[in-house]
Parts: C-alpha cells; structure tokens; sequence
C-alpha cells in the first residue's frame, strides 16, 4: 500500500512540475509531460509503474472518454451531426485503408499486422486532442468539430479493431471479417451506456448532495465501460453514451427528478476536470517512459518514417475531400477547420492500449506496437508544439463563438 502511494504522489510530484514549466514556457502540457516521462527514463529515475493494455483501458479510458461526452452540449452535436458522423465513420475507414495499403505495399507487412495496425492508429484519440485543446484554451465550432469528431470515431475505430482481432485471433482461415458482430459490438455499447447513463441520473435525482451525485457519476463511468466490456460490447461507446445521457440531461436538464443539484453540477464538473488533468497527466508521463525504452531497430528508422508519412497522409485523404463534400451545405467547413481538424488529429492512450493488447502470436507484433508508439509520440510532440502556431496562422483564436 505504501509503494502505491509513493507512485501515485511521484506521478502527481511530475505532473505539477511539469504544469508549472509549461505555463511558464508558453508550451502544450501534454508535450511537456511527454518529454519529461522521456527525461526520467534516461535519467534512470524509477516511478515504478509502466504503460500497460489494462493500465489504459481500465483506469485512464474511462475517466477522459467520460469527461469529454459530459461537456459535449447535444444542441451543437446536432446541429454538425452531419460532417461529425461523416469524419468518424467514413474518415476512419479511409485512413485505415491507406495505412493498410502503405504498410503492405512499401514495407511489405503481411496481412494481418498491416490491418492490425492500420485499424488501430487511424482514428484520433479525445485524450490527446482533448487535453491539446483545453490546454490552448479554444472553444467555438473549430473545437466542438475536433472533439466530437475525435471522441466518435474513438469509438468506431475501437468497434472495427475488435472485428480485426477476432478474425485474427480465428487464424484468418480465409473467412471474411465478422461485420455483423459490429451492429452488436455497437448497438450493445451504446445501449448499455444509455442504460447506465439514465439509471444513474435516477439515483442522483433523488439526492440533493452534491457528493453523493458525483459519486454516482464516478460509478456510471467505470460501470458502464466493465459492463460493457464484460458483454463483449464496446466499453468506449459505452461510456461517451453515458457521459452523453449525464452531461446532456443531469447537468443541464430543468427537472431535478433526472437531473443534479446546482451545487452537484457545479461540483461534478470541477471533478471531472481535476479527475482528467489527472488521467492526463498519468498517461502521457508513461508515453514519455515507454517511448524511451523502445528497442527502434525492430521496426527501422526507415519504416518509422513511412508509418507517420502514412498516418498524415491518411488523414488528409479523410478530412479535405470529404470536407469537399459538404462545401455547399448548410455544414460547410472552412478551409482553416479543416486544416486545424488534419493537423490537430492527434494519436494517443487508445491506440496504444490497443496495439498492447495484440496477441503474442501475431506476426510483427514488436513492430506493431514501434511504430504505434512512434506515430502517438511524433503527433503529440511535433503536432502539438506547432498547433498554436497553426491556430495563429489560420487565425483562430480562443473563445472563438459557433459559426
């Protein structure tokens, strides 16, 4: 118990540091905790705890996914249903697809890493983006596109990796890819995260404490993503439909028999955020750590230049011509979303979790896993140290209202 305890205030000793040097360095938190986690691994300085698939998936997932659904207003998802659904969905296929290609064609990967690894990397994951964007104070559509986009396509990416897994797992004898398990992977997660979601806002409306409600809250949050996860469900859409159902209707809804107190939603919210900045911090602390101590001649400088060439190109490929698409409607993006929407597609916690948990047996699985970390490290790195000089070029700026 005494070691755990000493870890945990180690972690959180870095975490405040590191807040504190960027503030003052003017620098995106994340990337400071990256290069400092990258720091104490040279330094030979032992936290004593690693990244693990279990460590993601179980302990930080939660938490942010839930976080980020909370402070999503359902009057502005609707209103850009439309580019988000079309990003997540059709965005992440065409990515996939183009990593795929490449992996086979210029390093020549067999089938089953090459798909393992172009599922798993071609969606943008909301730990990086979101705490990229708090940190950079934006708000306004720009934010609300990337975020949403970012916490969807979590999902989607999460569902066809399980779909790659099992036909993997299968030993690819020939079969196709099981696609109707993703109507049940889904549907189930989503159901199971309204479920949650709504019989949690039953308990907190009974209860006028603002700690009992958030309480609740914390619970529905790993509960919905155990339960789901236990059903063989998607434990990731499971907990943004909660974080939806509770951030949507009991910390804005009028009638208190569903909703929580003022001084509960007040509180919650501060929670939350504490409770991010935390899970953040963990995280990308461990990135720097684990990406320190990789063995890169596995993989080859050469192929981890063309698995982020790959990454980019993928994401360009889904966000310009699909932005095309919606040029002369009503949800129009202009030409400085979309290039804050490619640049700000940052990698992290879920590809990592899930290029963890490939099993031992897959062909190229050290290399897999390289280059999964490489591409999480060169997109929070590179991208977020030059995402302000982006915002200031396209002329972005914080608190920038909805168009």
């Amino acid at each position: 118990m005494d070691l755990l305890i000493g870890k945990t205030i180690g972690l959180l000793v870095v975490a405040i540091l590191v807040a504190i040097a960027a503030r003052r360095l003017r620098l995106p938190y994340t990337v400071g905790l990256v290069v400092a986690g990258m720091s104490l691994a040279f330094s030979h300085i032992d936290l004593g705890v690693s990244l693990t698939h279990d460590i993601i998936f179980d302990v930080i997932l939660p938490p942010l996914l839930f976080e980020a659904a909370l402070n999503l207003h359902w009057n502005d998802i609707k209103r850009d249903a439309a580019p988000i659904l079309l990003l997540s969905i059709v965005g992440v296929l065409i990515s996939a697809a183009v990593s795929f290609a490449g992996m086979r064609l210029i390093l020549g990967w067999p089938v089953a890493p090459a798909l393992a690894f172009a599922v798993l990397i071609a969606a943008t994951d909301p730990v990086a983006v979101i705490a990229l964007f708090k940190d950079l104070k934006l708000t306004g559509r720009t934010r609300l596109l990337v975020e949403s986009e970012s916490l969807f396509n979590d999902g989607v990416a999460a569902v066809f990796f399980s779909l790659t897994l099992t036909w993997i797992v299968g030993g690819q004898s020939g079969a196709a890819l099981p696609w109707y398990l993703l109507v049940t992977t889904a549907g189930g997660g989503i159901l199971v995260g309204i479920a949650i979601g709504a019989a949690a806002l039953l308990v907190a409306g009974r209860t006028g404490d603002a700690l009992v409600e958030t309480a609740v809250t914390v619970a529905a949050s790993y509960g919905a993503f155990l339960l789901a996860e236990s059903l063989h469900f998607s434990g990731v859409l499971a907990t943004v439909a909660t974080g939806l159902v509770v951030g949507g209707v009991g910390l804005r809804a009028n009638n208190q028999k569903f909703g929580l107190s003022y001084h509960g939603r007040v509180f919650a919210v501060e929670f939350w955020e504490f409770l991010a900045f935390l899970a953040n911090s963990a995280v990308f602390l461990l990135i720097g750590i684990a990406v320190s101590q990789l063995q890169f001649s596995e993989l080859g400088y050469i192929a981890m230049v063309v698995a982020v060439a790959l990454v980019l190109l993928g994401r360009v490929l889904s966000i310009y011509p699909l932005s095309l698409l919606l040029c002369l409607s009503r949800w129009r993006i202009s030409m400085a979303e979309q290039h804050v929407l490619f640049w700000g597609g940052l990698r992290g916690a879920l590809g990592l979790a899930l290029a963890l948990s490939l099993p031992s047996t897959l062909p190229l699985r050290g290399a897999v896993v390289i280059a999964t970390f490489i591409v999480v490290t060169f997109s929070v790195v590179v991208q977020g140290l030059t995402m302000p000089a982006l915002l200031r070029q396209v002329g972005l700026r914080a608190n920038a209202p909805l168009s």
